[in-house]
């Protein structure tokens, strides 16, 4: 039995003018043979990930329970850093299988002195491989680290140990060649509708961060030309007052959810109650994000009402 390895470029495959296939990352990467499967390699396409479509990552997923169908005991795909954490969050609501499928890159490319790519992947297709690693859904695998794909972010534009999950903590290690899962969260049922790649591209889902002194102007027209709205909102979920009814002429029309713009945690439901506070929103029909982070309730917007998904339940996926 194998185990699949999908390559979308990135860093990790940057050398110079040169694009690294699947081959020759597998070529740099020591402790292959001890994995105990082959690895079968299928190169997509090499692109920086700020070009990597929702679309494009639903037809990876569906290659990738192709290869699971077809016996793999795992999947690996390794892409660009900037949207990983997006990627890996979409394959985790409609990834199927109890098989692992894991996420990885590179923080330094291979012209670098101490490029991180060859110790990632091999800590990846070493957590796809192992039976511990089953029934996690998506993961992302960093500097040894598993962490689940729904609660991971990056945190930081050059460190290597970029990936972190500000409520949690990873899931588990790769110490000593050896996957060790040290807590299993409870794996949630995902999206339950099919949605195509086409379907998914006509849903547009605005992404709208709150800054201080803020009027909503470049909200107008919004409704018209998207079909929801995230808000990312100060600390546990609040706006300026003169914002609140802007947004909530929004939630008439539209699902907007409200999220933090902090990074971690979670919105409150009824903790403040003034104008413009999370009590207020609520009420004036937002949607509660819970501890999802803008970017991933974004991505579970989209799917979801590409997908004729009730929106009631939002917070869950957090």
């Amino acid at each position: 039995m194998s185990v699949a390895l999908f390559t979308l470029g990135g860093t990790i495959s940057m050398a110079g003018a040169r694009r690294l296939t699947g081959d020759d990352l597998t070529a740099a990467m020591p402790g292959l043979p001890e994995l105990g499967h082959p690895v079968e390699i299928q190169d997509i396409e090499k692109v920086p990930s700020a070009n990597l479509t929702a679309a494009k990552l639903l037809e990876v997923v569906d290659a990738a329970s192709k290869a699971v169908a077809a016996g793999a005991v795992g999947v690996v795909v390794t892409q660009g850093t900037d949207t990983l954490e997006e990627s890996a969050f979409l394959a985790d609501l409609v990834w199927p299988h109890p098989q692992p499928l894991v996420f990885t890159g590179a923080m330094r490319n291979p012209t670098l002195a101490g490029p991180d790519g060859p110790a990632n992947l091999l800590a990846a297709l070493r957590v796809a491989c192992s039976p511990a690693a089953r029934d996690l859904g998506a993961l992302v695998v960093f500097k040894e680290e598993i962490h689940a794909a729904r609660w991971v972010r990056k945190t930081h534009s050059t460190s290597t140990a970029t990936f972190v999950s500000p409520n949690a903590g990873p899931v588990g290690h790769v110490v000593e060649d050896q996957v060790r899962i040290l807590t299993r969260p409870l794996r949630l049922d995902g999206v339950q509708g099919s949605a195509e790649p086409a379907e998914l591209d006509n849903i547009r889902v605005a992404l709208y961060t709150v800054t201080l002194d803020d009027d909503g102007v470049l909200l107008q027209g919004l409704a018209d030309t998207h079909q929801g709205l995230v808000v990312a909102g100060y600390g546990v979920g609040h706006v300026p007052a003169k914002l609140a009814p802007v947004l909530g002429e929004l939630a008439a029309r539209i699902p907007v959810v409200l999220t933090s713009r902090t990074g971690a945690g979670s919105i409150v439901r009824n903790t403040y109650d003034s104008p413009g506070s999370e009590t207020d929103l609520l009420r004036r029909g937002l949607i509660d994000g819970g501890f999802l982070d803008p970017y991933k309730a974004r991505v579970l917007l989209r799917l979801l009402l590409a997908t004729d998904e009730d929106l009631t339940a939002f917070g869950q996926y957090g």
